[in-house]
């Protein structure tokens, strides 16, 4: 098998879909992308056996062939070449490969096409369709709270929830929850699943920037994304996913409306002297006053801080992880957001002031006990 194409088209594809193999001592043909040429059409495939991605791009070739070729050493060595036509000359018996690209010769040694596990397809699927950037935003939004803890898997991915009237998706690891709804992306059939975060992070990394539609197509075991010449095919988390509603409270009186990027700030500030190890900070509300304080009584360390804002509700005092209430306003939108609460052992509510009415943002964090300074 002989077929020629451009350095910088191939790797820029292969970049793309290169996220999706594995280093795996027990199958080391998952580090090698699959190279499958089909009337000069060239499929590039990488997998993990849970997440697969593949892409496809023209090139020069009269045969049609495949070979697994070592993902590292191809790369690397695509990386530092020019831009210019590269010859790939594959022996079928041997799967010795030889790359000749302008005055330089290269030989790897490549494997069986034929042992790569196969990409699967989505069989008896359901399918709708997204506009890239709300799928991009709706990662963005909800990707920072999933869960890592491995005895709990439903929480390792985001929830999605689709049906006539909105999308809705969730991620939770139990200190903090974000709920993203999308009140103008409608499906036909209601359905829920939960995407694991490593398809997620692969999606937020490929998705074009210009707003094509994304193709998703799902069924009871795995869900399967088309954009452009790029596919990504992921297994579903087989798990039920916890009430989430039931976490939200629903009559919060006291209500804050503060400048996002102001309160970033100083809570930025403010955790630096704060307890290296819970990042606890005091809110404490009194009228149209919000003081921001911490201490670190182990260096004797301490910080406050005064900003205006608008409250309506009675005087207050709340704890909170400093690094949850950053993590969140960072992946807020608008000038403004409001924090409602209850009481001070109950969950807070961040909700951005913005006046797009398609986009529902509602962001939760648990409070921490005031008198438990490490």
């Amino acid at each position: 098998m002989r077929f020629i194409v451009s350095t910088s088209t191939l790797l820029k594809q292969l970049q793309a879909v290169n996220g999706a193999s594995s280093s795996s001592t027990v199958l080391p043909i998952l580090e090698n992308f699959l190279f499958e040429i089909k009337d000069g059409i060239l499929t590039i495939s990488a997998t993990d056996l849970q997440t697969s991605m593949t892409t496809t791009l023209a090139v020069e070739s009269k045969e049609d062939g495949k070979i697994a070729i070592p993902s590292r050493i191809l790369l690397e060595t695509l990386k530092t070449l020019p831009d210019q036509p590269i010859t790939f000359n594959v022996d079928d018996t041997t799967f010795a490969i030889e790359i000749n690209a302008g005055d330089g010769k290269y030989k790897l040694s490549g494997e069986n096409g034929d042992d790569f596990p196969k990409i699967p397809s989505v069989e008896n699927a359901s399918a709708v369709s997204l506009p890239a950037s709300v799928l991009a935003e709706a990662i963005n939004k909800t990707i920072f709270a999933v869960s890592n803890d491995e005895l709990r898997p439903a929480m390792t991915g985001v929830y999605c929830q689709l049906n006539s009237s909105n999308f809705t998706f969730v991620s939770t690891d139990a200190h903090k929850l974000v709920r993203y709804r999308r009140n103008d992306a409608k499906a036909e059939q209601s359905a829920s699943f939960i995407l694991p975060k490593k398809a997620l992070t692969l999606l937020k990394a490929s998705l074009p920037t210009d707003d094509v539609s994304v193709a998703i197509e799902y069924n009871n075991t795995s869900a399967f994304f088309r954009f452009g010449n790029i596919n990504l095919i992921c297994r579903l988390i087989d798990e039920r996913y916890p009430d989430y509603e039931a976490v939200i409270p629903q009559n919060n009186t006291n209500r804050m409306t503060i400048d996002r990027s102001l309160f970033l700030s100083s809570l930025r500030r403010v955790v630096i002297f704060a307890n290296k190890t819970t990042h606890q900070v005091r809110l404490k509300i009194t009228g149209s006053e919000l003081n921001i304080s911490s201490e670190d009584i182990d260096f004797s360390n301490e910080a406050h801080e005064r900003l205006s804002c608008q409250y309506e509700g009675d005087d207050m005092e709340i704890g909170f992880n400093a690094r949850f209430l950053i993590e969140m306003l960072n992946n807020l939108s608008g000038e403004e957001v409001t924090l409602e609460m209850s009481t001070a052992n109950r969950a807070g509510l961040l909700v951005p002031q913005t006046n797009d009415e398609n986009e529902d943002v509602l962001m939760l964090v648990m409070p921490v006990m005031l008198n438990t300074y490490a």
